[in-house]
């Protein structure tokens, strides 16, 4: 990747919008230069609801990653996630016109293009295509086809889908905070970059991202995302179960969530009771503390096995598709008090909490390496190996604002002719336009498919 270039994750989450700016250190870990973060308004369950709340608080989180890090913000890689996102899995092939030649890039890419114009439903569109394995003249389990010789190429693809009108209502949120949008990822697959390794990859490992509005769910075998899936549930319903149990405000639930909820009922003792100040000198309300527990448990199990149902689906019972790795849990959710034990006896796998420590530099923030922020670690992760240089120093920008802008050419005296004018203005124009063409030809190719994501959000019915 180019020297000094500077990557920017934006994730919108239902709870939070985090911002972060990170480069990649000459030892290849991710330095993380500034983080914002803000309440998430106008997003429910991973989808914008309200894109005047949502713009704000995007502007509110990139202000905040700006000034943390003196860098101004160009454009960002943006996680998309929701209930409205759905994987299937799909082959397909092309004969190639010469077998004497190698199979190339460009055979890939053929190929990569005929999935993306599958028939969807109406309203959806494909996010991503992620080809699994590879055949060629029938030869199986090909992992890497370039360089080899064959006149048919063919491949399974893991196909991940979404809302068209919900993408589009991402990028126009993007868009009107005043930023480029340079690439969009599922979010489950950014935590993943974060906090998995590659040899859970290779074993087999199930990585389930407990969210504010949703949890979501990756399971990876031989190195290759095998299944992708988004539950419409998260750590606000167990919130909202709190509230109408305990008859207390939301607020005062999330509190009691974080600071004394345990998924595990039979930790707390019966006599274990908490005091929650009454509203507008109202008495205060005790709380017990093994109820809140059993609140907390009956909901967490409902998401766990609705998980779990998921990884059956994936048929991790068959011997080699057995998730040796088992359970990685990440995301806000999972910092819920034994949480990791629940899980483990609901699935009977090994279970961990992913932190994304692990691809960041050494003397990172403490807050950064938490859960919460896995999911922006890996969109930050993405950017860089999209190699764009998505921030500018402020020092750099506030040159390009302040610097006087020359005049096209120097006044001239009164009597000019029109005539010399207008040639004037004429040969500017030929310059300009032969600029303007030599700066076409001079795009990159992912200048083009950037273009054509914007593309997208501008014009798609």
């Amino acid at each position: 990747m180019e020297k000094d270039s500077i990557a920017v994750g934006l994730d919108i989450g239902t709870t939070k919008i985090v911002a972060m700016i990170g480069k990649e250190n000459e030892y290849g870990k991710l330095e993380i230069l500034g983080v914002g973060k803000s309440k998430s308004l106008g997003v429910a369950r991973g989808v914008v609801n309200n894109i005047t709340q949502t713009i704000q608080s995007i502007q509110q989180a990139v202000q905040e990653a700006e000034a943390d890090s003196d860098y101004k913000i160009n454009d960002v890689v943006v996680g998309i996630a929701g209930q409205h996102i759905r994987s299937i899995q799909h082959s397909d092939y092309i004969s190639r016109s010469n077998p004497e030649e190698v199979i190339g890039e460009e055979d890939i890419d053929l190929l990569i293009d005929q999935v993306h114009k599958l028939a969807m439903l109406p309203g959806e569109e494909i996010i991503h295509v992620l080809p699994q394995e590879f055949k060629i003249d029938g030869q199986t389990e090909i992992k890497e086809p370039i360089g080899m010789y064959g006149g048919r190429l063919e491949a399974s693809f893991h196909v991940v889908v979404g809302q068209a009108s919900s993408i589009r209502n991402v990028g126009r949120c993007i868009k009107s905070a005043d930023l480029d949008l340079s690439g969009l990822t599922l979010e489950p697959l950014a935590s993943a970059d974060a906090v998995l390794s590659q040899e859970e990859k290779e074993a087999g490992v199930a990585l389930i991202d407990i969210g504010g509005g949703t949890t979501d769910l990756a399971i990876f075998k031989d190195g290759i995302i095998r299944h992708t899936a988004v539950i419409p549930f998260g750590g606000n319903v167990i919130t909202e179960d709190i509230k109408e149990g305990c008859s207390i405000i939301e607020k005062q639930a999330e509190l009691l969530k974080v600071k004394f909820g345990s998924a595990w009922p039979g930790e707390n003792k019966d006599n274990e009771i908490v005091s929650i100040p009454g509203l507008r000198g109202r008495e205060p309300k005790e709380i017990s503390l093994k109820n809140l527990s059993k609140i907390i448990h009956a909901r967490v199990v409902e998401i766990v096995e609705q998980v779990f149902a998921e990884i059956k689906g994936y048929g991790h019972e068959d011997p080699r598709k057995k998730l040796i790795a088992g359970i990685v849990l990440t995301g806000g959710g999972s910092q819920l008090k034994h949480v990791k034990q629940l899980v483990e006896y609901i699935t009977g796998m090994d279970t961990r909490i992913g932190y994304p420590n692990e691809h960041l530099a050494g003397d990172s923030d403490e807050e950064i390496s938490s859960p919460l922020y896995a999911t922006a670690v890996g969109l930050v992760m993405n950017s860089i190996r999209n190699n764009t240089k998505s921030a500018t120093p402020l020092v750099e920008f506030q040159k390009i604002v302040e610097e006087p802008v020359q005049p096209a050419f120097e006044a001239v005296e009164e009597n000019i002719v029109e005539e010399e004018l207008e040639e004037v203005a004429a040969a500017t124009e030929v310059n300009e336009e032969r600029e303007s063409t030599e700066k076409r030809v001079k795009r990159s190719f992912f200048d083009k498919y950037i273009d054509k994501i914007k593309d997208f959000l501008d014009n798609a019915e």
